[in-house]
C-alpha cells in the first residue's frame, strides 16, 4: 500500500481519490476547510451506470499539505499551478515524486525549476464531472497514460500495478507524444465547442463545422511539428464521436462564467509558432474569441 496524496477536489481529484483508495493510502487536499470538511463528512462519491458509490477518503485543506506522502498527484487545472508550485518546492524537499494530471502543456516550461527528485506527466481520458464538492459523475471510461520526466519510474511502476482495472494506469516511455496528443485534441474540441456552443459531436456531424475542424487541426499540427497527421485526426474525430453527446469543459467554463484553460492549450500553441516564426491566424483567432468570452468589463477598470 503506497501513501498518495491528490491536490485538487474537482471532478479529475475526486475521481481518482475514489479509486486509487482501493489498494492505497490516499489523502485528498482540497482548497477551502469547508470542502474538506464535507468530504470528511460525506465521503468521496461516484456517480456511474445509475449507482452512487462512496469510500471514505481524508480531506484536508492543501494549506497543511507537508510532502510526506511517497507520491503527490496534482490534478488542479493549470492556470492554478502558479501558486500551487511554490508551496510543492518548499515543502517538497527534494525526495518526494509529483505526478501532473494537467490539460495542455503550458506547464512545462515550470518544471525545471522544481526540486522533486521524480516528476511525473499523465494524460487522462475519462469522462467525469464534478456533481457537488464531494461527488463525481464518471461520465465516460478511459485510460490515463503516464511518463516519467525527471527520475526513476519505481512509484509510478507501482501506481500503475495498484489500480483497479476498470481505471487502468499505463505507463509510458516518453511523455511527450503522449501530452502533444491530448493537446491536440483539446486544441480543437475546447475552443471550437466553446465558441459555436454546442456538443463535442456537432464538430463532425455539421458539415460546416467540420472544415473548419480540418483547417483548424492542419494549422495546430504543423505549428507542432507532427508528422503522424492521420493519426492525429483520426483520433480527434475518434474522441468526437465517442463522446458526442457532451458539453467540453471548455464550454462549461465559459457557460458558469469561470476562467478557462485556453492559455494552457492555445496559448501554448501560440508561443510555439512565435518561437518558430510561424503564422498562426486561427489559433489566434479561436484564442481571442475564447478571451473576450471570458472578458468581464470590471477586471480593467
Amino acid at each position: 500500500m503506497m501513501k498518495i496524496g491528490i491536490i485538487g477536489a474537482g471532478s479529475i481529484g475526486l475521481l481518482f481519490s475514489y479509486y486509487l483508495s482501493e489498494k492505497n493510502q490516499v489523502t485528498i487536499y482540497t482548497r477551502s476547510k469547508r470542502q474538506a470538511e464535507l468530504i470528511n463528512l460525506n465521503g468521496v462519491c461516484l456517480m456511474v451506470d445509475g449507482t452512487t458509490k462512496t469510500v471514505w477518503v481524508e480531506a484536508i485543506p492543501f494549506e497543511l499539505w507537508t510532502g510526506s506522502e511517497e507520491l503527490t498527484i496534482i490534478t488542479v487545472k493549470q492556470y492554478h499551478l502558479p501558486t500551487i508550485l511554490p508551496v510543492l518546492n518548499d515543502r517538497i524537499k527534494g525526495w518526494g515524486s509529483l505526478l501532473f494530471l494537467q490539460n495542455g502543456m503550458g506547464h512545462l516550461k515550470w518544471l525545471s525549476e522544481l526540486n522533486a527528485q521524480r516528476i511525473y506527466l499523465g494524460s487522462v481520458e475519462h469522462g467525469a464531472a464534478r456533481v457537488n464538492e464531494y461527488t463525481v459523475s464518471h461520465n465516460g471510461y478511459g485510460i490515463t497514460k503516464s511518463a516519467a520526466y525527471r527520475g526513476n519510474e519505481d512509484y509510478l511502476e507501482w501506481l500503475v500495478s495498484s489500480t483497479p482495472a476498470n481505471f487502468p494506469i499505463i505507463l509510458e516511455g516518453d511523455y511527450l507524444p503522449i501530452l502533444q496528443k491530448k493537446l491536440i485534441v483539446n486544441c480543437i474540441i475546447n475552443p471550437l465547442t466553446a465558441t459555436f456552443q454546442v456538443p463535442n459531436g456537432t464538430l463532425v456531424s455539421n458539415p460546416y463545422f467540420y472544415q473548419i475542424v480540418i483547417s483548424f487541426f492542419e494549422e495546430i499540427v504543423q505549428i507542432l511539428n507532427i508528422h503522424n497527421r492521420e493519426e492525429q485526426f483520426a483520433n480527434v474525430i475518434s474522441v468526437c464521436k465517442k463522446t458526442s453527446a457532451n458539453h467540453s469543459s471548455m464550454l462549461k467554463d465559459i457557460v458558469a462564467g469561470r476562467e478557462t484553460e485556453i492559455d494552457a492549450i492555445l496559448g501554448f500553441v501560440l508561443e510555439e509558432a512565435k518561437r518558430k516564426q510561424m503564422q498562426a491566424p486561427l489559433t489566434r483567432n479561436y484564442y481571442n474569441l475564447i478571451k473576450g468570452k471570458e472578458y468581464k468589463e470590471e477586471d480593467f477598470r
